[in-house]
């Protein structure tokens, strides 16, 4: 039986948990591209930015990619498509890298898959990927969550040793709805407080109301650290540690905002049954099978 570190939605007070895994682990911290001045930056504050990691023809291709999935997908039924919790709008596109080849090789990117062994110190596989849109006027926020506290406990994702990778599909200004980072605070946990009901996923990433931080947990950190927006422009990427406290706010402005999110765990934390007691969500949220 695994041992749960990290109890959340199990008891009626929130609690705020200090971290017990390593950020960056050892193994491969010199055998990629990224600095050792990289490194530690990303275990102090829980997320590195890269501007245009990706060649100007890749980002191309991606984008020719994401607008016609955007297209497809806007009259889908299909439990992959996530849309907008007051509306029909496409809000997310899960299991891309299952789905589309172009994701599949962006999945298997040799750059970008060292870089991500060089914090995770292991071979690697894609626990899940998607992207999220954000249209001009009408893409809604996200609100603040770790990401770590939903796979863990709806996922069985035993320890901190993820991490997500943010592609610019599209400009990432400061007020079209970028992702907000609260530095540092991926050395916390906040263990929240309400047991979701079965099958949460099905309204959660519409809206998500279980599995999110108490406001004074909130304030905490952000009065310990700050809120940072690292934005940049198409082909820039985020690397942020699976437990970084984030979130981002709904774009009223013209600009669109797109990003193709891919979650990476390292083979050596493959996941358990879930640490809520419910059965596991679905392939398309959190692949056991390396795909």
């Amino acid at each position: 039986m695994t041992i749960d570190l990290y109890p959340s939605r199990v008891k009626s007070r929130p609690e705020i948990l200090e971290r017990q895994d390593p950020v960056v682990y050892p193994g491969c911290e010199d055998k990629g591209p990224l600095t050792r001045e990289q490194l530690n930056f990303y275990e102090k504050n829980g997320y590195l930015f890269l501007e245009k990691f990706f060649e100007d023809e890749e980002i191309r291709h991606f984008r020719d990619e994401m607008k016609r999935i955007w297209r497809q997908c806007r009259g889908s039924d299909a439990p992959e498509v996530i849309k907008e919790p007051d509306s029909d709008e496409v809000r997310s596109v899960f299991a891309v890298h299952r789905d589309y080849e172009a994701f599949r090789k962006l999945a298997r990117h040799d750059k970008l898959v060292a870089a991500v062994r060089q914090i995770l110190g292991s071979d690697v596989y894609i626990h899940q990927s998607r992207i999220n849109f954000k249209p001009g006027f009408t893409g809604k926020e996200f609100y603040w969550h770790s990401d770590f506290e939903t796979w863990h406990v709806e996922d069985g994702m035993p320890r901190m040793r993820a991490l997500s990778c943010s592609i610019a599909l599209e400009p990432n200004y400061p007020y079209n709805g970028p992702l907000m980072v609260i530095p540092g605070s991926h050395k916390k946990f906040v263990s929240c407080v309400g047991e979701a009901p079965e099958d949460h996923y099905k309204y959660s990433l519409r809206k998500q109301v279980y599995g999110t931080p108490d406001d004074e947990s909130m304030r905490r950190l952000v009065e310990e650290s700050a809120i940072e927006m690292p934005t940049g422009g198409i082909g820039s990427m985020l690397l942020f540690d699976c437990n970084i406290m984030h979130g981002s706010n709904s774009n009223i402005t013209p600009y669109p905002r797109s990003n193709i999110f891919l979650v990476f765990n390292s083979v050596e934390n493959k996941l358990v049954e879930p640490f809520s007691g419910k059965k596991p969500r679905p392939e398309y949220l959190a692949h056991r099978e390396y795909v």
